[in-house]
């Protein structure tokens, strides 16, 4: 008996280490080369469908992402909110701005994207809005933020070569939606493989 309850207890801490691995090494790939120091910062901060009135649970972890990884040394920093109304009327950017302010209490700068419904209308609706800034970080969950990476390189490489990491890959966080978001990643990330 002892041996049928080890065998699921191995396989799912073999997934959720897997997971972990798969987020760690997402969170160090496709960045740019910028100039030393922060200067001005830009953090594109990437919707996920969402129902509701309320930020869903991802958004507010995406939210969060975005706030751990304002860079104080930063001479100006502004958060800029992605995301259509893609699951309810209300856009996801403004459901991220209201929980910012009113949840953790961000009243710093920012900018709005309300119509983009997919990463790469993310990236595409804000990339002129980010060209002027000298380092452009993405919040998201580490894997889903390569793919906005990669998304980036394609579509305005000079702009890529300013991406620098955020503070999105934290151990034991967002346990559950690891393993989700590493196998959704990596079909993803498959047409940018050999640009590893």
């Amino acid at each position: 008996m002892r041996v049928l309850a080890v065998v699921p207890a191995a396989a799912i801490a073999g997934i959720l280490a897997w997971a972990e691995w798969m987020h760690w090494g997402a969170s160090t790939r496709r960045l740019g080369n910028p100039p030393s120091g922060p200067g001005r910062q830009a953090i594109v901060v990437l919707g996920c469908r969402n129902r509701g009135s309320r930020a869903n649970y991802l958004n507010r972890y995406r939210v969060r992402v975005a706030l751990r990884s304002v860079d104080p040394r930063s001479t100006e920093t502004v958060l800029v909110f992605c995301g259509g109304g893609v699951a309810s009327d209300v856009p996801e950017a403004d459901l991220m701005l209201d929980y910012a302010r009113a949840g953790r209490g961000y009243d710093g700068a920012y900018l709005l994207d309300r119509h983009s419904r997919t990463t790469w209308e993310n990236i595409a609706n804000v990339v002129d809005l980010v060209a002027e800034f000298d380092t452009v970080k993405i919040a998201s969950n580490s894997m889903h933020a390569e793919k906005a990476r990669a998304h980036l390189w394609k579509q305005r490489p000079d702009v890529a070569e300013r991406l620098v990491a955020e503070r999105d890959y934290r151990f034991g966080e967002i346990t559950l939606v690891k393993p989700i978001a590493g196998v959704r990643g990596i079909r993803a990330l498959r047409p940018w493989r050999a640009t590893l």
